[in-house]
């Protein structure tokens, strides 16, 4: 069984509109002017897209795969048995700590503003650590706090923030579009898809500690 996944190498001639190599330029230009966001290297954060199964204004938007165990773990014990998650290596051979995924056409054809709010939500998920983990709150919904309302409000002032101070205006000018208009502006709409990488067991590992 592959221990690694490996991410394709764009062709050098691409027809349409990158949508996943538009959204990291987005991401990377928000953790660089966001001092919250600062920790993250979205250099080790692989950006792809999902095809929605269903094309309504509800359901997940955009998700966060930590590609570590709590605490930036790279394996964890199980029924005695010590697993790890499969390796993403870019074309160069780095290492991804996270997969950030967007549902099409589901994520473009929400509001603008809601957009924003779904890319703050998914990369303030990221553990303060970068170490392959989420970030983890207090009590027992550690993903959301004790109220995603309360949070999505939070993302949403940095959100509105962002857009004051630096006026990334023709960055996000493509998020102002839905996915219809985004399609007949360049013909289609492509970018990466990757699998979801697999918890698989470690062979030839033994005497490892069990997690928390």
């Amino acid at each position: 069984m592959s221990m690694q996944l490996t991410i394709p190498t764009p062709g050098l001639r691409q027809v349409g509109f990158d949508f996943t190599a538009y959204m990291r330029r987005v991401c990377h230009a928000i953790v660089r002017q966001n001092a919250e966001l600062g920790h993250i290297d979205m250099q080790r954060v692989a950006v792809a897209f999902c095809q929605a199964r269903k094309r309504v204004n509800y359901g997940l938007f955009a998700s966060l795969t930590p590609l570590r165990f709590k605490d930036g773990a790279e394996v964890q014990v199980r029924r005695g048995r010590p697993f790890r998650i499969q390796r993403l290596v870019d074309p160069n051979g780095a290492e991804m700590l996270y997969i950030l995924r967007f549902y099409l056409p589901r994520f473009l054809d929400i509001p603008f503003r809601e957009k924003l709010i779904t890319i703050f939500h998914e990369l303030w998920h990221i553990s303060p650590a970068f170490d392959g983990d989420l970030r983890r709150h207090a009590g027992r919904c550690y993903a959301h706090t004790h109220s995603q309302a309360e949070y999505d409000e939070q993302m949403g002032q940095l959100a509105d923030r962002w857009l004051e101070t630096h006026q990334p205006t023709e960055l996000v000018h493509p998020l102002q579009n839905t996915f219809a208009k985004l399609a007949r502006q360049h013909q289609v709409i492509v970018g990466l898809r990757l699998p979801r990488p697999r918890i698989i067991p470690c062979a030839g590992l033994s005497g490892v500690s069990a997690g928390p």
